[in-house]
């Protein structure tokens, strides 16, 4: 079996949003637990020019979309990020995860070759599906994914490696 845009991302995607899942239910109990304000949490950032945690799953959000639309050669679709919670937060996951399911994946069909052009410099950057896939967008998305384990690990949210990958 040859591998594939499809069998790439997907499986991915998907493993780790519901680790992604997890790892904020351990900070919402973990605010509960301490008696903290969850905003605090949700709010939190690991340094002053890094983007709290509510932006680092908003952008672990907009990049499956914009990895899979882009691959499957469809428009992004628009999400509002307006979420303040860890509730809303997990909404944010779940409906990611819901249009993986509903997305059409035939059209990841030979993406492989596709030419994706970021919008890098003035001519953009083109790129082959596959090497857009594996040098930038799974990249975007565990850099953004680990950010958010990380703010709740630094501020004592009981999380590990385990908890990361998530479970198989």
């Amino acid at each position: 079996m040859s591998l594939t845009v499809e069998r790439t991302a997907i499986p991915t995607f998907v493993r780790s949003l519901k680790a992604l899942q997890g790892i904020l239910s351990k900070g919402a109990a973990y605010a509960e637990a301490k008696d903290i304000d969850a905003s605090v949490l949700v709010n939190s950032r690991l340094s002053a020019d890094m983007h709290p945690l509510k932006r680092q799953v908003q952008m672990v959000s907009d990049t499956v979309r914009r990895v899979l639309c882009q691959l499957g050669g469809q428009d992004v679709p628009s999400v509002e990020d307006s979420e303040e919670t860890f509730a809303e937060l997990q909404t944010r996951v779940q409906a990611t995860l819901d249009f993986i399911a509903a997305f059409d994946k035939s059209s990841l069909a030979g993406s492989e070759d596709r030419t994706i052009t970021l919008p890098i410099g003035d001519a953009g950057l083109d790129l082959d599906g596959t090497t857009f896939l594996m040098s930038f967008g799974i990249p975007n998305f565990y850099f953004h994914m680990a950010a958010a384990y990380n703010i709740l690990r630094h501020n004592g949210v009981d999380v590990g490696k385990m908890d990361f990958l998530g479970a198989p």
